[in-house]
C-alpha cells in the first residue's frame, strides 16, 4: 500500500459553504505505513477566476486571483507510522465573490495541502473545494420595489397595401425576486390591424457574460410561458405567473470576469415585436409590497363584452372602429413540478425535495437555511429569508386538487331529459 496510505483535507462541522470575512478552520489528515521523511507541510487557502473562449475548457485564456494565503503545518523532521493530524485556520476576505460555474469559466475556492519530501523524492499533495455565498440583499438595489413595465410600438402591411400597427406592453410587480417568488406578469396587446397576431411568449432568460479576450455570452431560456395571439381590432389583456427555480444572484461582487444579467422578455411572433423586462434573482426578498395591486392576479378579470366585427375592416384605419377588450388564455407553459431535487457537489444528496424544512410551514429547520440547486451553470448556494414557493393561479404550473372541489358527482340532466319530466309534470297535475 505504500508509506503514504491517507492524505486529505477536512473542514470543521463537515462545512461546505461559508460567507466572505468568515474563519474557515479544518485539518490535514495523514495515516502512514511506514515511516516518512519530509521538508514542510503546507496548506494553501485559494480563491480564483479563469475564462476561456472554449467552453468547457480549463486552460484559462484570462485569470483573476482573489486571495492566496499558506500557513507551514509542520517543518523539515520524519513522520512517525500511523495517523496523524495537523489543524489549521484562515480568514475569508470580505471582499471574495460569490462561487460560480458555467461553460465558459468559473470562480472556484479551493484548499491545497502539499507534502513536500526531500530531493529525488515524489510530493504528496491533495486539495478540496469549498464554495463561498455573497448574499445579495435585493432591498439595497435602488427602486427595487418599483413596478417594472416596457413598451413598443410595431407598424407592418398587410395584403400588400393596407397597414397596421400593434402596441406590445409589459410589465411585473417588482424588479428583484428571490428562489421560489412568483413573478406576476402582465401583457396588454393593443392589436390596431386587420390582421389577427400570432401567440404571446414570454420568457425567463439568464445571460452570463465573460470576459474572454472578447465578451463571450451564454443565453439560457430558464422558463417560458405562451398565450394565443390576439384577434383584429381586439385588445386583449394577459395575466401569468412564473415561478422562479433556483438559480445563482445577479450580482457578482468582487469579480470583473463573469457577469450575470436576467430578463423577462415578453415578444408576439407574428408581426415580430419584442419588449425586455431587466431582473435581479437576490437571497433576501424585497420588503416592500408591490407599488400596484392592480398587477396582482388575486381578481378575476372583467366581465367580457361580445362585439360584433366591423362592417368594413377599413373603418379602423380612420378611427372610427370601436377596440374591444378581451382576455388571453394560455396554450402552454414550460414550467412543471419536478418529483427530485437533483445533487451537483459529490457528498451533497437531497433524499426529498423539502427535506431540510423544519416546521410544518416550511420554514428552515434550525441553523441551516434551504439549500438551493440552480437551472443552468453554477454552484450550490443558500438563500436567505421566506423562500416558500406561492401557490399560484394557473393550473400550468400547480395543477389544482380537484378532488377538494364541491361540484356535484353527477352530470346535469340533459335538454331532452328536462323536458320530459317537465312534460310528465304537466300530465300529473292535469
Amino acid at each position: 500500500m505504500g508509506k503514504l496510505q491517507l492524505f486529505e483535507i477536512c473542514l470543521s462541522n463537515s462545512r461546505v459553504i461559508y460567507s466572505p470575512g468568515e474563519p474557515l478552520s479544518g485539518t490535514v489528515s495523514l495515516r502512514l505505513g511506514a515511516a516518512l521523511p519530509y521538508r514542510a507541510i503546507r496548506v494553501t487557502c485559494i480563491g480564483s477566476c479563469g475564462v476561456s473562449s472554449k467552453a468547457n475548457d480549463t486552460s484559462w485564456t484570462v485569470e483573476e486571483a482573489y486571495f492566496n494565503s499558506t500557513l507551514s503545518l509542520a517543518d523539515k523532521g520524519t513522520l512517525s507510522p500511523g495517523e496523524h493530524t495537523f489543524p489549521f485556520q484562515f480568514l475569508l476576505p470580505t471582499t471574495a465573490p460569490t462561487s460560480f460555474e458555467g461553460p465558459f469559466g468559473k470562480i472556484v475556492h479551493q484548499l491545497r495541502a502539499i507534502i513536500d519530501t526531500p530531493r529525488f523524492s515524489k510530493d504528496h499533495k491533495c486539495s478540496r473545494i469549498f464554495y463561498i455565498l455573497s448574499p445579495l440583499n435585493l432591498n439595497s438595489l435602488p427602486e427595487i420595489e418599483q413596478p417594472n413595465e416596457a413598451t413598443t410600438t410595431k407598424k407592418f402591411s398587410y395584403k400588400l397595401v393596407k397597414s397596421g400597427s400593434v402596441i406590445l406592453t409589459a410589465s411585473t410587480d417588482l424588479r428583484g425576486y428571490v428562489v421560489g417568488q412568483v413573478v406576476q406578469l402582465r401583457a396588454d396587446i393593443d392589436n390596431q390591424s386587420g390582421k389577427d397576431t400570432g401567440p404571446v411568449v414570454a420568457s425567463l432568460l439568464q445571460k452570463v457574460s465573460y470576459k474572454a479576450k472578447r465578451w463571450i455570452y451564454d443565453l439560457r431560456t430558464i422558463a417560458e410561458v405562451e398565450g394565443s395571439g390576439v384577434k383584429a381590432w381586439k385588445r386583449a389583456e394577459w395575466r401569468e405567473q412564473i415561478l422562479v427555480p433556483a438559480l445563482p444572484q445577479s450580482v457578482l461582487p468582487g469579480c470583473s470576469l463573469i457577469h450575470i444579467d436576467y430578463y423577462i422578455q415578453v415578444s408576439l411572433k407574428a408581426p415580430e415585436a419584442t419588449v425586455n423586462l431587466p431582473l435581479f434573482i437576490g437571497n433576501i426578498a424585497v420588503n416592500c409590497p408591490p407599488l400596484s395591486p392592480g398587477l396582482a392576479l388575486s381578481g378575476r378579470p372583467p366581465p367580457l363584452v361580445p362585439t360584433a366585427p366591423p362592417e368594413d375592416l377599413d373603418m379602423a384605419s380612420s378611427g372610427s372602429c370601436p377596440m374591444a377588450n378581451v382576455s388571453l388564455p394560455t396554450k402552454s407553459h414550460s414550467q412543471q413540478q419536478s418529483a427530485r431535487p437533483f445533487s451537483y457537489t459529490p457528498g451533497l444528496s437531497f433524499p426529498e425535495t423539502r427535506a431540510e424544512t423544519g416546521p410544518e410551514d416550511g420554514s428552515p429547520g434550525p441553523g441551516r437555511p434551504p439549500l438551493c440547486l440552480s437551472t443552468g451553470a453554477t454552484v450550490p448556494y443558500f438563500a436567505e429569508g421566506p423562500v416558500v414557493p406561492m401557490p399560484t393561479a394557473s393550473d400550468l404550473i400547480l395543477p389544482p386538487e380537484y378532488s377538494t372541489w364541491g361540484y356535484p358527482y353527477e352530470a346535469p340532466p340533459s335538454y331532452e331529459q328536462s323536458c320530459s319530466s317537465a312534460s310528465s309534470g304537466l300530465s300529473n297535475g292535469n
